[in-house]
This record gives C-alpha cells, sequence and structure tokens, in this order.
C-alpha cells in the first residue's frame, strides 16, 4: 500500500453559485444543456437530484427485473440521509427526485421523475463506509437508459471490474463526457460532506484530475474500450461521487448494484 497526495477530497454536488450552461447535445439536435429541464424521457448523466440539494447527476437506469430506478449518490438523491423513502404499505411514496436539480431551475412537482425508494446511510462515526448510493422508483417513459448524444451512449449491463491503467470515461452534469485511468483500486479515503467527514474503503481512484467537478457526482463510470479491450466498451466500473483537484473517487459498481439487487437496464 502506498500514501497518495490528493489535497482534500469532497463528495461533487454542486456548490452554490450561478448557474451557468453546462455540455449538452450535438447542437444540430437542439438538444438542452445538461444543467437544464429535458424533454421525458430524460437522457442520463444530465442534472438531477432531491429538492434540498443543489445538483448531481443522473447514473444510468437500473432494474430490479420488474421496475425501473434511476441511480445516483446518497448525498444527490438522499440529501445526506436526511430523506423519506415511501412505504407502499400506505401508499406512500418517498421524497421526490427532479430533473434539472434545485441549483439549475427544477422543482418539485413540476420536474418530478421519480420518489427515492432505497439509499445506504453514510455513516460519519468513523465505521468504514463502502458506497453512497442511492435509487429512486421511475419509469421507462420517465427515464431514458443513454447519454446526451455527445456521450458514449447506452452503458451495457455487464460491468467490469476496474483495474490499474483501465481507461475509462463517465458523462456528467458539469463535465460532460471525460476520460481518464484507474490510478488505484481497493483505496481508503476521508470524504468530506455538509454534514462531516465519512470515511471509505474499497474505492476506485481515477485521474487526471479534470475528470470531474462539483455536480458530476453520481456519473456512471465506464470502460473506455479502445483496440483489445473494445469488447468491453461502456461495461459499467464505478459510481462516481468525490473527487479533489488530482482526482475522482467512486464506488465500485457491482458494490453497489449488489446492495440494491439491481441490475444495469443497459445494451
Amino acid at each position: 500500500m502506498r500514501p497518495l497526495v490528493t489535497g482534500k477530497i469532497y463528495a461533487l454536488p454542486k456548490p452554490p453559485g450561478t448557474p451557468g450552461n453546462g455540455p449538452g447535445g450535438d447542437g444540430g439536435d437542439e438538444e438542452p444543456a445538461t444543467d437544464e429541464e429535458w424533454p421525458r424521457p430524460v437522457r442520463i448523466g444530465v442534472s438531477t437530484g432531491h429538492p434540498n440539494i443543489t445538483a448531481g447527476t443522473i447514473g444510468c437506469r437500473v432494474t430490479d427485473g420488474a421496475n425501473v430506478y434511476a441511480l445516483s449518490n446518497n448525498h444527490v438523491y438522499a440529501d445526506e440521509n436526511q430523506a423519506s423513502i415511501g412505504n407502499p404499505l400506505i401508499l406512500d411514496d418517498g421524497d421526490a427526485v427532479i430533473q434539472p436539480g434545485t441549483y439549475d431551475g427544477g422543482s418539485s412537482p413540476a420536474n418530478d421523475i421519480g420518489n427515492l425508494f432505497a439509499f445506504e446511510p453514510i455513516d460519519f462515526s468513523g465505521v468504514p463506509n463502502l458506497i453512497d448510493a442511492a435509487i429512486a422508483s421511475t419509469t421507462t417513459g420517465l427515464l431514458h437508459n443513454a447519454t446526451p448524444s455527445d456521450g458514449y451512449g447506452t452503458p451495457k449491463s455487464a460491468t467490469a471490474a476496474a483495474y490499474i491503467n483501465q481507461k475509462v470515461k463517465k458523462y456528467g452534469r458539469t463535465t460532460g463526457l471525460t476520460k481518464g485511468q484507474v490510478y488505484a483500486i481497493n483505496a481508503t479515503v476521508n470524504v468530506g460532506y455538509s454534514s462531516g467527514t465519512a470515511l471509505f474503503v474499497g474505492q476506485i481512484i481515477i485521474t487526471p484530475g479534470s475528470f470531474s467537478a462539483g455536480g458530476d457526482s453520481g456519473s456512471l463510470v465506464v470502460v473506455d474500450g479502445k483496440g483489445r479491450n473494445k469488447a468491453d466498451d461502456r461495461k459499467p466500473v464505478g459510481l462516481l461521487f468525490a473527487g479533489s483537484a488530482t482526482m475522482t473517487v467512486a464506488n465500485p459498481i457491482d458494490d453497489v448494484l449488489a446492495h440494491f439487487g439491481v441490475t444495469i437496464d443497459g445494451e
């Protein structure tokens, strides 16, 4: 094990400030920017969030075989453990999930795309965490399974394990399509949140620092397949949730999917 000098690592919702136009489609299709409202079904990789947070990113569409869900982070959809999930026994829906996020002009109920269904609580006591993730119940009529046209398209349903020097890419609300490589796996990091600092273990470290920025939290990290790795192109690797000026941190996607009992609703 070797130390990595990173600077402070933070969860990556969009910081408060003045909204600006994010990347978007190719223009010819007159697609909205990633930080604007999208026609339904909404594309993955664009602005979303719980109404009480600024904005994060829709990672992808997942399924349990019967229903579909939007996947993002706890701190994007569950407001760092503060949100409520529904109780189907009394027909009570969970807190709303909106597109775009509040920072980008979204509000509930006008911009609802689903309701919080489940999340893994983040432990701020020093007990190790494995994932920062949440899913929201939605429909195929409200959520698409592909990125905007300038992104990587539809993720594969089959996943891939991360390994050092693996080429990866992601599409997110703030920086759009970016490419990088896995610098480390099984990493232990302390991540700063509004609610405190949380310890995470077993994480994926991706460089360079420009791979992500605030607002990209929740983005799906997939393989950037080239040459002999072409068959693995677009296989999901991780769920982006934190970063610093020099690197990005992602949960291994298999840990996330196993926790919720879902698979990627992809190609």
